[in-house]
């Protein structure tokens, strides 16, 4: 036996999984509420003897974790024009497995600083023209920045031909900075994975201490990434495939329903499936995450109340608009509050319904028609993810339903938004144990190991 223990530091729960990594076989789950305020350590050491008390006392060769705890990695992006420059930083931010709880265009006021500051973000990722291009906006942002009392590190992903100008400024300063490649380096060209892999060593060297897991750290291997980043390197495993010549599941779609965020991956490359469809915009990469800090079953219930209407969700969970009221702001005040009675139950699928119906409208792509002196086209933003076969569910509202294919069943196209470009037919499959962020850090590492486990966690839904 090669016993691994394989952690994610949750911001409502610490889930232990220890897996054989002979056989392989996943051994036993166990979890503890994360204890932040407290250190980390104490709800690991508690799920820990529940693991123990599952699998009994085992002697780990490796201890492996991820983490979300205390707001997870909180990044405000920096660019030039909203569509492009600060969409190019955005994906970048998300694909790293950040959170991003701001985003600022154009030159950056004093009342744009004072908001960004108050944002209290880990780390700012800075962009704006292309390579050759506007020089004006990044020197002015990065001036801004290095004359504030910012003291988070800076990650300057801008137009090359001013960004070591930008960089010295910061530095001089007394400011942290890393200059990476233009994260736009061509007005219809992406170039994200420099900016990623620097946000994961930023995250790996400095944010873990400045989140104060150093003293869990000490008890195990290492926090090797945020937990959104494990989620997604295991969706792309299952969805590449392992490295022994067996094929992959191919494109699929993963939502990830959270108290605070709904998460949406898709390992897809997303182009039009109908003739005469033309992409508009930026491209899309093939490994894409977005993040809706809106829509989320604890943290964001209230948030979810304001965007849907009392009115919307009373009718759908076939409440009274009194008791969906009470029982979101319930759900806020208490994030491992778990419903019982069956009208809360259905409040609760309501909520699990809206969360992925909003986050996978505003993850997939979407077609516009168009005149021209030739006549109609189509103009394709996004994604086209109509194709696609595989949809896969995780979080806590899709486990413990006794329905989870009716809060899946938010992927699918609805009447009222007709352009969106949505699964058709997919299939769905759920992440029972809550295994998709522990088999993600062991995804490149082991990519056998890995793609055989996951195919063995998920279990398709029934009708």
């Amino acid at each position: 036996m090669r016993p691994y223990l394989l952690i994610d530091f949750g911001s409502t729960y610490t889930k232990l999984t220890a897996v054989d990594m002979a056989q392989p076989a996943v051994l036993g789950t166990a979890s503890a509420l994360t204890t932040v305020a407290d250190g980390l350590n104490r709800g690991y050491q508690q799920a820990l003897q529940r693991l123990t008390a599952e699998v009994g006392p085992l002697e780990y060769e490796r201890r492996l974790a991820c983490s979300s705890a205390a707001g997870g990695l909180r990044m405000v992006a920096i660019g030039l024009v909203p569509e492009l420059t600060v969409e190019a930083a955005k994906r970048a931010a998300l694909g790293a497995g950040a959170r991003l709880v701001g985003s600022f265009s154009f030159e950056l006021t004093a009342a744009d600083l004072d908001e960004l500051l108050a944002l209290k973000p880990d780390l700012i990722l800075l962009a704006g023209g292309t390579d050759g291009g506007n020089k004006t906006v990044l020197r002015h942002n990065g001036a801004l920045l290095a004359a504030s009392p910012l003291a988070v590190p800076v990650i300057l992903a801008g137009n090359k031909t001013v960004a070591a100008e930008v960089e010295t400024a910061l530095k001089q300063a007394g400011k942290v900075c890393y200059r990476v490649p233009n994260v736009l380096p061509e007005l219809d060209r992406l170039n994200i994975e420099p900016v990623q892999a620097k946000i994961r060593e930023v995250f790996l060297e400095r944010i873990i201490y400045a989140k104060g897991l150093a003293e869990v750290e000490r008890e195990i291997d290492g926090i090797l990434m945020p937990t959104p980043a494990a989620v997604q390197a295991a969706a792309e495993r299952l969805a590449t495939g392992p490295d022994d010549g067996r094929p992959g599941w191919g494109d699929l779609l993963l939502v990830d329903v959270g108290g605070a965020t709904t998460d949406v991956h898709s390992i897809a490359e997303g182009r039009p499936t109908e003739p005469h469809v033309y992409i508009h915009g930026l491209p899309e990469p093939r490994v894409k995450r977005t993040v809706e800090g809106d829509l989320g079953m604890r943290v964001s219930a209230v948030a979810m109340l304001e965007l849907f209407t009392p009115q919307l969700i009373a009718e759908l969970a076939d409440l009274t608009v009194e008791a969906v009221n009470a029982w979101v702001q319930a759900r806020m005040d208490a994030p491992q509050y778990i419903p019982e009675q069956p009208a809360d139950q259905r409040l609760e699928a309501v909520l699990g319904y809206l969360a992925v119906k909003g986050a996978t409208e505003r993850h997939v792509g979407k077609i516009e028609r168009v005149y021209s002196p030739q006549g109609v086209c189509h103009l394709q933003e996004g994604k086209d993810l109509t194709k696609l076969k595989t949809v896969i569910g995780t979080g806590g509202v899709l486990v413990h339903s006794a329905d989870p294919k009716r809060i899946l069943a938010g992927v699918l196209p609805t009447p009222d938004r007709p352009e969106l470009l949505k699964p058709q037919v997919p299939r769905f499959y759920l992440d029972a144990d809550y295994l998709f962020s522990a088999l993600g850090l062991i995804a490149q590492e082991y990519p056998d190991i890995s793609f055989s486990l996951l195919e063995k966690a998920l279990k398709p839904v029934k009708d």
